[in-house]
């Protein structure tokens, strides 16, 4: 038989023939080999990824947000930034609406893919985030590279700490202050460079500022001002050590401090030394900044819109959070901050992780603090000339920064952490509405809200078991 085949075949075509055959043989070696290696990476590849990661593989970074106007932009400059220097992760950075509204969207979101990497969340979200089991710790991240948080705000740290462990990055911290009108100050007869801080100061002040079409205050009516309002006395907000002891049973704003701060903004109103609107929205700094008003509350972070919206036609001035008498607390650290959903992979969680650190940056402070009005959380922000020139030009930046630093360190102003604290906030703005307006005294509108509160907390915890 084989020599048959070899009387049939020529040399030349015979050689064609085994060139050819070991050229299959090769082309299947490849390919074997190929499949091997795919094989190895399909089903090694969570070990594979832990050894050494793509060089070239960019990890999606998904930021749900609240910041919007202006503030907003400086945000979406600080991720333009941080794409541009890291060339293996990509930060998509979207806005949610309010904190309110973000919370809520998470809320539904969680248990699917629809949620994002990591979410900027306010302060008062805290206790939800962690009960919600849906977070990786903060904590974990810096535990395992050893991450110094000592150049950090302690206070603003100690905020986001719960049970001794740290859950989410502050961001953004603010607190409220008090806006006036220098230039009206100068007309009544007032010292422009010594604003009220004692109720009774504060009071006499507004009926000075009260002629000639302007009102001496206008403050809304917000929950967060009530809370900084009993913070300032040294009161806490909610039981069992603020709720840092445990989980809080029982809100506590319609106590001895509640009431009074509650009566004296009552009294201010009455007296028609302050403007009361049932409305929640920002008409009170529009008449400021058109001189209506001579003095209002709002967060240090809408100092940059307020001046903006002013554009020089009076000298704006600043000062702290008023208290009943020099004795007291202080304010509480209040804003938001970053956590990372623990639904996500562990590449996808390490590149957010990247991202938080770069925002917690002097450099990226300082640009956002000089940008907004918030205060950074990094301490050697302020060492930056950036700061420094702005202090220099705006000495309102200060305002925040020193009340921040001169309030006590105790459970009232580290802050209440509380299941439903965004609930509760809202049945406490009602509350504020019909004191303000003379439906019910303050203490019957404020024993009416903590009726409701105590019975969504009791709800929650027991949902929690």
């Amino acid at each position: 038989m084989m020599k048959i085949f070899q009387r049939k075949i020529s040399i030349p075509a015979y050689f064609i023939f085994i060139v050819l055959l070991f050229g299959l043989l090769g082309v299947y070696s490849v390919w074997g080999q190929g499949e091997v290696a795919k094989g190895t990476e399909v089903g090694d590849a969570a070990s594979a990824a832990e050894a050494e990661p793509l060089v070239n593989e960019v990890k999606k970074v998904v930021w749900w947000h609240s910041m919007s106007g202006e503030n907003g932009q400086v945000l979406d400059m600080l991720v333009t930034n941080f794409n541009a220097a890291h060339k293996d992760i990509k930060v998509e950075a979207v806005y949610q609406g309010s904190y309110f509204d973000s919370l809520t969207k998470l809320k539904a979101s969680i248990g699917s893919k629809l949620g994002p990497t990591m979410i900027q969340v306010y302060d008062i979200g805290t206790r939800y985030m962690i009960d919600s089991k849906a977070v990786t710790p903060i904590e974990t991240f810096v535990d395992q590279e050893k991450y110094d948080v000592s150049r950090m705000d302690k206070a603003i740290l100690n905020y986001y700490r719960v049970e001794n462990t740290l859950y989410s990055m502050p961001f953004n911290t603010s607190n409220p202050i008090l806006y006036y009108n220098k230039d009206l100050f100068k007309a009544a007869g007032l010292n422009p460079d010594k604003p009220p801080v004692l109720y009774t100061d504060l009071a006499q002040t507004a009926k000075k500022l009260t002629k000639d079409g302007v009102s001496g205050a206008y403050f809304g009516s917000h929950s967060w001002y009530m809370e900084q309002l009993i913070a300032n006395q040294g009161a806490e907000l909610v039981n069992v050590g603020n709720g840092r002891d445990g989980r809080a049973t029982e809100w506590q704003l319609n106590g001895e401090a509640g009431v009074k701060a509650l009566t004296w903004w009552k009294e201010l109103v009455d007296s028609k030394a302050a403007m009361y609107s049932a409305t929640k929205s920002d008409e009170f700094k529009k008449v400021f900044a058109e001189g209506k008003v001579a003095m209002i509350f709002d967060t240090t972070a809408a100092l940059r819109d307020i001046l903006h919206s002013v554009d020089g036609k009076f000298e704006v001035g600043t000062g702290f959070f008023p208290k009943p008498t020099d004795e007291g607390g202080g304010v509480v650290v209040s804003g938001a901050s970053n956590w990372i959903m623990n639904s996500k992979s562990d590449a996808e969680q390490q590149a957010a992780w990247a991202f938080m650190k770069y925002l917690s940056e002097p450099e990226q402070q300082a640009f956002f603090h000089v940008n907004t009005g918030y205060f950074p959380i990094t301490e050697k922000a302020y060492e930056l000339p950036i700061v420094q020139e702005n202090m220099k030009q705006f000495p309102q930046f200060k305002t925040a920064i020193d009340q921040h630093n001169a309030a006590k360190r105790n459970l009232a102003t580290q802050g209440g952490v509380l299941g439903v604290y965004p609930e509760a906030r809202k049945l406490t703005d009602n509350a504020i509405g019909q004191a303000l307006s003379g439906q019910k005294s303050p203490q019957e509108a404020l024993d009416a809200a903590t009726l409701e509160i105590n019975a969504k907390i009791d709800v929650y915890n027991k949902a929690l078991k």
